[in-house]
């Protein structure tokens, strides 16, 4: 299962919780009182920790591909030597050895970065990926 699915399940849990407590739960006071297992709480604490270490769906620039690693290799470092703010990622596919850089949340932050990316590395181009969360400015 899914976390998506699994949050969706406790969310809706919890919903049909509340409005079983809340049809027996409001006195002349106006004053509704929330009576939720401990599980539930620890749910969401799962939830959220299994969400601060997976990645988001962005976009990064994918430099270079090709079956030759050494080629690969001194592209990145040409890269990083160039660039030394933005992350690169080496990943093997087989036959082939891509380098894709950057963690963009849009495609527009990935369009720009690939406009300054161009003079030196011209065959680049914009790729969806799995990015890990950029650092909010």
């Amino acid at each position: 299962m899914s976390a998506t699915k699994a949050f969706f399940l406790v969310v809706l849990f919890c919903s049909f919780s509340l409005f079983l407590r809340s049809q027996t739960a409001v006195a002349d006071t106006g004053k509704i009182e929330l009576v939720q297992d401990y599980k539930i709480k620890d749910l969401m604490a799962k939830h959220v920790e299994l969400n601060a270490k997976s990645n988001m769906k962005g976009y990064r620039l994918k430099i270079h591909f090709g079956s030759d690693k050494t080629k690969a290799r001194e592209i990145k470092a040409k890269f990083i030597a160039k660039f030394p703010n933005v992350p690169a990622y080496e990943k093997y596919d087989q036959p082939n050895f891509n380098i894709r850089v950057g963690d963009f949340r849009t495609k527009l932050e990935a369009y720009k970065f690939l406009k300054e990316v161009q003079p030196e590395f011209p065959s680049a181009f914009i790729v969806q990926d799995e990015i890990e969360f950029p650092e909010i400015r």
